[in-house]
């Protein structure tokens, strides 16, 4: 890329970044300076940050990877309205049910030393596992049930710990007591029951294997070999107010039927901590991703690995599909199919926090998002995250054509419009070697994409989805040159950020 390109590429990629942004580095790998990257990681910029705000989320923390690298990682809004603690890559969130997969890998490490076989039935291993059979004629409860998710057993373990307003999880000791008391729902290996009880008994597996405490040993066989200094079996309670967002409730209609979002108090998952008791950072979650994609690579990256190739495709591969062809699992990860593409990963939603980290291994890409609101589509954000960014590396990888720029003269006319009350905004960013508009807010921002094209001085065309070109859209400026308004089809949308 000659040095011209490379300037005006990153000029445009930062522009319109919202307040308590942070992009990724200048200096390192060339392929996000690609102006075929740095076009879609500033869509998806703008999408996230309009998303974020009319959602009224309090905080959002992304990164997208290719492989070791990251192309893009950004805080939005706040990790703690009150304090006014800004929402970064470096931000602390309660990762919940992401907690399985480092559970999962620490079973496995056990698998590969012959420590415990999948197939072999829980009490082998835990003398304590004593469940109401319900078909007592049914398969045993095994590891690889456990792992699956069909092993029969219900969801949790009985107690109300994700009902409002203590949380109160139960100890390990109080879940070992109570099991005896509940009772299997499904026989196994006949459905898909997902089931945090299920995983907390993989995590009782891998410390009464091990001879260690749980969190004793997916430090020192996980966490630490990965480097994820940042990565934790619990909530840092020492970090409230600093580096660990504050976790909000999901909107929802008080006794005057006001619509409020609460501020939830610091959860300890206790003896559920294998399955949702972990905290992270974006910054965490993906190197975590870039392990993952570093061992499926092992004719590329090189080095001894805490688990192997083989064992972790196993893992990600689909072992149990429900009878409705609808719900895959693997051994610990989630099997997603959307649009033709298979993702693998999986979420998590605990009080206050909600995050995602999906992997697509065919083109070496993983998007993490996570928010500290209940309802905070992080699925939604990593999914699209995958779309709107994966098209440009193929591209750029591919190096068919000189990635198209954007005359630097036409930066000017980028920025938000207004267009209430009939709707949120119109967002101009560069697209190709011009322009184009993102309606916002919007769920699918690729499919609220539309071109604009341009003619002479501050007139466009929008570019038709056939390639003709359609109405004309003309751009005011005051006396001193800045950009003010918007005009289609006579009607005028005043621009709302700062030229």
């Amino acid at each position: 890329m000659r040095p011209s390109t490379a300037v005006s590429v990153l000029l445009l990629t930062f522009l319109a970044l919202p307040a308590f942004a942070q992009p990724a580095p200048p200096a390192g790998p060339a392929l996000r300076d690609d102006p075929r990257v740095a076009q879609r990681l500033h869509l998806l910029a703008t999408w996230v940050d309009a998303y974020r705000a009319y959602a009224e989320l309090p905080g959002l923390s992304m990164e997208v990877v290719h492989d070791q690298d990251v192309l893009w990682r950004q805080g939005f809004g706040l990790a703690d309205r009150e304090a006014g603690v800004p929402a970064t890559p470096e931000t602390i969130y309660s990762i919940c049910s992401i907690s399985k997969l480092f559970t999962g890998i620490a079973a496995m490490q056990l698998r590969d030393r012959g420590l415990v076989e999948l197939d072999e039935p829980v009490g082998t291993y835990l003398p304590w596992f004593i469940i109401e059979q319900t078909y007592p004629d049914g398969p045993p409860v095994t590891l690889w049930g456990l792992l699956t998710h069909s092993a029969g057993l219900p969801r949790e373990s009985d107690y109300p710990y994700w009902s409002p307003p203590s949380f109160r999880f139960p100890t390990r000791e109080e879940v070992h007591s109570r099991l005896a008391e509940q009772e299997t729902l499904y026989p196994a290996q006949t459905y898909f029951q997902y089931s945090n009880l299920g995983l907390t008994l993989v995590g009782e597996i891998v410390a009464e294997v091990s001879g260690r405490p749980y969190d004793e040993v997916v430090r020192s066989q996980v966490l630490d070999p990965m480097g994820l200094a940042d990565t934790r079996p619990e909530m840092p309670a020492d970090l409230v107010g600093g580096r660990l967002a504050t976790g909000y409730g999901a909107p929802s209609r008080n006794a005057d039927g006001q619509v409020v979002r609460g501020r939830l108090p610091l959860f300890d998952a206790r003896g559920i901590t294998p399955a949702a008791g972990f905290s992270s950072t974006a910054d965490d979650l993906a190197k975590f991703a870039s392990w993952q994609l570093r061992v499926l690579d092992r004719e590329t990256h090189e080095g001894e690995e805490i688990l192997s190739r083989n064992t972790l495709r196993e893992m990600q591969r689909v072992q149990w599909l429900d009878p409705g062809w609808e719900i895959a699992r693997g051994l610990a990860f989630g099997v997603y199919r959307r649009d033709d593409v298979t993702y693998v990963g999986h979420s998590g939603s605990c009080p206050g926090y909600r995050t995602a980290v999906w992997i697509q291994a065919d083109h070496e890409m993983a998007a993490v998002a996570m928010g500290n609101a209940g309802d905070a589509e992080t699925e939604l954000l990593v999914l699209r995250a995958h779309q709107i960014v994966t098209p440009g590396v193929e591209a750029a990888l591919a190096a068919l054509e000189e990635g198209k720029t954007v005359d630097p003269a036409l930066l000017v006319y980028t920025g938000r419009y207004s267009v209430a009350p009939w709707g949120g905004e119109m967002a101009v960013i560069p697209w190709q070697d011009g322009l184009a508009v993102l309606d916002l807010p919007t769920d699918d921002p690729l499919d609220s994409l539309w071109e604009i094209r341009h003619v002479e001085a501050n007139r466009f065309r929008r570019v038709r989805d056939d390639g003709e070109l359609g109405e004309e859209i003309v751009f005011e400026t005051d006396d001193a040159g800045n950009v003010t308004a918007l005009v289609q089809h006579s009607n005028r949308w005043v621009r709302i950020d700062t030229p």
